[in-house]
């Protein structure tokens, strides 16, 4: 008996060991996990998403808006009719024409496709469809069909400024993330904080009246105020479309800015994309030309190597060059004017004015390799302009030291050297405000409920006298008025400004017949309200930039002194 009584003593003992083990395992080990179900149970928890910031222009109208959308998506268990006659149905309402019928049939196929798939309970079938066409949808009735609340972008200027502004896509996560341009480079800004909120259910799953309700609301995106000009920006994109079409050009490049404080009041590159529908381009297209293109700029970059020298000392607009009755050998190359039209005795002004190459050679000789290299770092040459938009890229200087005869030579004429637009720009901007460097940036200000905040960049810094500038200003006046596209000048009018034609390198040599045409100018020339940069890729109607860019330069400038109010000079 005794005996009997420790047996079954021993027994609950080891049981009860054993489920103080198992209590101990659920509570300590396995706690956590037991408690996110249960407040699974009788929680539910959504995120509250935070709408992204608009971007408008300089007088606060929109370039994008926050707008809103719906995705459709279909609940295979609750569907009762077939696949087929649910993609014949639905079809019509995601097309923009359904009318070709051969898209209509494509996408009848694609919706059918998703339906059909084994294994899935809920399937999205259209995104960002919008409100008027969810309404006709609902109106069919259709079971199994729902749709969830998404944000769009509203482009009210159509797929005006597409490389400027850039795109809102989705990263790895399904997530909308801006990608380029002002989407990509300030997308943290833009896309805000999202919210969170919180409900007790009873055990059917229905809300608790009495029960803890917690919300966190979102944080909206900011707006960016820019300091695009909406009438330049349209006129510029209009006047570069026409300016490839009439000159035959494979693409073009357009810079407006204020040269003294650096705000882009412009922009525009073509061949472009639309931004609603960017998934229907190629990668290629999305690099803004305008920052991420580089070239060898040609006879524009000798105003920049000639300021240069007249800040350094070492020639005046009046010097007169010595190598300048003809052709020039240097080491083994021989060096042309772009006409094989020489001028003895020609003033640093003249060499501006008649782009001489071995003008040009005369001046970096008279500077050296190392001097040059410390002028074109200072106006920002091989260094990333820091224009707020994502996809700069920079080419970088040949380094210090390593510069032979050649390289020199042909640097001083814009070939051997290479720019972005962006870059170029910006350094004819120094010698447009007297000398001093500015960073070029789109935004004026982040913009909140009730909040602003100016955006400012450290500028300033001098990189050429006052003097220098105003020097190589009035030599710029003159190539303006009697250089190779004086032809095309507005008479009254004071533009500084100068032409460039630079050939191609191709497989290692220069192809004749494929250049890029350019012309950079600033106007009023002493007091300049903006300075505008026009690139024509690969013009077919003439090669030179007098006969393509320094026209369409004009034609555009025509249009801006009446909108900037820049009156003749008399």
């Amino acid at each position: 008996m005794r005996s009997r009584i420790k047996l079954i003593a021993a027994f609950f003992l080891a049981f009860f060991v054993l489920l103080v083990i198992r209590l101990a395992y659920w509570q300590l080990v396995k706690g956590g996990d037991l408690s996110s179900q249960a407040r699974n149970q009788y929680e539910s928890q959504n995120v509250i998403s935070a709408p992204r910031g608009n971007i408008l222009v300089n007088d606060k109208t929109w370039l994008v808006a926050r707008g809103e959308a719906f995705l459709v998506f279909a609940e295979v268990p609750k569907i009762k009719l077939s696949p087929k006659e649910i993609a014949n149905k639905l079809a019509p309402f995601f097309l923009e024409n359904a009318d070709d019928k051969i898209t209509l049939l494509q996408e009848i196929d694609r919706i059918e496709t998703l339906l059909k798939k084994k294994g899935l309970v809920w399937v999205p079938l259209k995104q960002k469809i919008a409100p008027d066409v969810k309404a006709n949808i609902e109106a069919l009735n259709i079971e199994g069909i729902g749709f969830e609340r998404v944000e769009d972008r509203i482009y009210p200027e159509a797929s005006a400024a597409a490389h400027l502004l850039g795109f809102v896509g989705k990263d790895v996560e399904g997530k909308d993330i801006g990608y380029f341009g002002l989407e990509g480079y300030y997308n943290s800004a833009l896309t805000g904080k999202p919210g969170m909120n919180k409900e007790e259910k009873d055990a059917k799953g229905r809300t608790l009246t009495i029960g803890d309700t917690q919300e966190i609301s979102a944080i909206g995106g900011v707006d960016l105020l820019t300091n695009v000009d909406k009438t330049i920006q349209l006129l510029i994109e209009r006047k570069l479309k026409e300016g490839v079409e009439k000159y035959g050009a494979s693409g073009g490049t357009i810079i407006v800015m204020n040269p003294q404080n650096g705000a882009i009041l412009a922009m525009t590159s073509y061949p472009s994309f639309d931004p609603r529908t960017y998934w229907e381009y190629g990668d290629e297209y999305f690099k803004n030309p305008a920052i991420s293109f580089t070239f060898e700029p040609g006879s524009v970059f000798k105003i920049v190597v000639m300021a240069s020298a007249l800040d350094a000392g070492v020639v005046k607009p009046d010097t007169k060059c010595d190598i300048c009755t003809g052709a020039y050998k240097v080491d083994k190359y021989l060096i042309e004017t772009w006409n094989r039209k020489y001028h003895p005795d020609s003033t640093m002004q003249d060499v501006i004015v008649n782009s001489d190459n071995v003008g040009m050679v005369y001046v970096a000789n008279k500077m050296g390799a190392d001097l040059l290299y410390d002028y074109l770092n200072k106006f920002g040459l091989g260094r990333l302009t820091g224009i707020d938009l994502q996809g700069e890229v920079t080419p970088k200087l040949r380094e210090k030291g390593t510069w032979n005869v050649v390289d020199l030579a042909t640097a001083s004429f814009g070939q051997g050297i290479a720019v972005t637009p962006m870059q170029m720009i910006k350094a004819a901007a120094i010698i447009a405000n007297g000398g001093l460097n500015v960073t070029p940036k789109v935004v004026n200000k982040l913009m909140g409920k009730d909040w602003e905040e100016e955006i400012k960049t450290v500028d300033g810094e001098r990189v050429i006298s006052k003097q220098a500038a105003k020097e190589m200003t009035a030599i710029m006046v003159e190539a303006a008025r009697n250089g190779e596209s004086k032809w095309t000048s507005l008479q009254g009018f004071k533009v500084a400004g100068k032409t460039g034609t630079a050939q191609i390198p191709i497989s290692g040599h220069y192809d004749a017949e494929k250049t890029i045409a350019s012309f950079i100018g600033f106007a009023p020339a002493d007091n300049p309200k903006f300075i505008m940069f026009v690139s024509l890729k690969e013009p077919k109607t003439s090669t030179w930039a007098s006969e393509t860019a320094a026209p369409l330069w004009y034609s555009i400038a025509r249009e801006l002194f009446t909108y900037l109010g820049i009156q003749p000079e008399n």
